[in-house]
């Protein structure tokens, strides 16, 4: 199923772009903001790109499914490593979205929007052989199939925008495993000259080129709008579409420059504190360590 808006329309195109809620540990004042933000200035899409819950509990699960079907615009969320049942092992091996069930119908779901689709890409899984704990990101060649096979059946001339929970990069410069597959699946989306991949996970924003065999891949990825932050205060990507240009803003309720945001390197995951070699944003303040959760 494919959420739609009108076809006509011919101007720019704003975006939303919201990643890592964390219901069970999110910042009431920034979400309620965020909701006012949607409410008032109508974008024509909102994409969540994972982590709604902080322990994919079924109270974080409601309150999450219920802030985002008070939303009254298009929206399509992708799962994050957060979503996927911590305790009930039966649950995450054979039933890892059952919790999602009220929002099913917008769960990796593709955005046709004039000129534009918003194609979901599958980063997490409900385990790894390859490593412990699973919370960094895996592109199965399963999951990069059904993506590219998405892109190719579009109209010729759609410009296309990818969203996925985990940032592609594959290993640091230090040679620290990231999401496997990554550089693999982001040569095949910039073959396919897509307009970047939507991202979260690392609870910083970013808006970074990455260089392929296959050419250039423009990685954006958002903030948090969670109690768990990082180097930044809490926030949300505005992307506007003109034609074949991209422009993305990191909006934040403390006013902070985009530029003071957006972290130039993506780092190994999002938990504190980082060390001294880890990308920090200008902003710089690293908590010790997370919130409790209860």
């Amino acid at each position: 199923m494919h959420g739609k808006t009108g076809a006509l329309y011919s101007g720019p195109l704003r975006l939303f772009h919201l990643s890592d809620i964390h219901f069970g540990l999110e910042d009431r004042r920034a979400i309620e903001w965020a909701r006012e933000c949607i409410e008032r200035e109508k974008p024509h899409a909102v994409a969540i790109t994972g982590d709604l819950t902080m322990r994919a509990r079924h109270p974080e699960f409601r309150a999450a499914c219920e802030w985002i079907s008070a939303l009254d615009v298009p929206v399509t969320v992708e799962v994050g490593n957060h979503d996927i049942p911590y305790f009930n092992l039966y649950e995450r091996f054979f039933a890892p979205y059952k919790r999602f069930k009220k929002i099913e119908r917008i769960l990796e779901t593709q955005l046709d929007l004039p000129n534009l689709a918003i194609v979901p890409l599958r980063t997490t899984t409900r385990a790894q052989w390859q490593r412990f704990p699973w919370s960094n990101g895996w592109v199965t060649q399963h999951a990069l199939d059904q993506t590219l096979a998405a892109i190719d059946a579009l109209p010729e001339g759609t410009r296309v925008l990818v969203a996925a929970h985990h940032p592609l990069t594959e290993r640091r410069a230090d040679g620290k495993l990231l999401t496997i597959n990554g550089t693999r699946a982001m040569e095949a989306l910039a073959q396919r000259r897509i307009m970047g991949i939507m991202t979260g996970h690392i609870h910083d924003p970013f808006d970074l080129i990455e260089q392929t065999p296959a050419g250039p891949l423009r990685m954006i990825g958002a903030g948090t709008l969670s109690m768990r932050i990082r180097s930044t205060p809490p926030s949300f990507n505005e992307i506007v579409i003109h034609g074949d240009r991209v422009e993305v803003t990191a909006r934040n309720l403390e006013q902070v420059a985009t530029s003071d945001m957006q972290i130039d390197e993506v780092p190994e995951n999002a938990l504190p504190p980082r060390s001294p070699e880890e990308p920090v944003s200008p902003v710089g303040t690293v908590p010790p360590v997370d919130p409790p959760v209860h």
